[in-house]
């Protein structure tokens, strides 16, 4: 299954500028996907990192892995997210984090997540970002799902 932007919008509740995924290219829900990051210097975080080498924060790349393991992990395959608007998900943790190379502008990262174990409460992943076919930064994931109070 393949998701562009609207599809994407329905299913996470980020915006722009916090939304880091532009199109999926493979998704098995429950198991792995394949997403894209388009990355252009119009993103605002490059006014400040650094205005005269600009380089994508790590800390975004792995936001964008949780990102994409949101979108396979809590919807069904008709698109509709399980306990929508009665529940929130969170990244929790981030193990064996590495970056191996700078992403900048003009790089198109290619994340790939898989899942490791999915349950109603914690999930873990590992994840990876490519760019032209070589790994950018990789992590395992730790996220949980938590009820919204009313």
């Amino acid at each position: 299954m393949e998701l562009d932007i609207k599809g994407i919008l329905e299913r996470l509740p980020h915006r722009y500028p916090m939304l880091l995924i532009d199109r999926v290219i493979e998704l098995e829900f429950g198991k792995s996907i394949v997403a894209i990051k388009n990355v252009s210097i119009n993103e605002p975080f490059f006014t400040g990192h650094f205005p005269h080498h600009p380089v994508m924060p790590g800390v975004l790349i792995v936001e964008a892995l949780a990102q994409a393991a949101a979108l396979f992990s809590f919807s069904d395959p008709n698109g509709l997210e399980e306990g929508k608007n009665q529940s929130v998900y969170y990244l929790v943790g981030i193990d064996g984090a590495r970056f191996r190379r700078p992403v900048v502008p003009g790089d198109q990262l290619r994340l790939e997540v898989a899942a490791e174990r999915l349950s109603r409460s914690i999930c873990k992943y590992t994840g990876r970002a490519l760019v032209d076919g070589q790994v950018a930064a990789e992590a395992n994931l730790m996220c949980a799902i938590r009820s919204l109070e009313a």
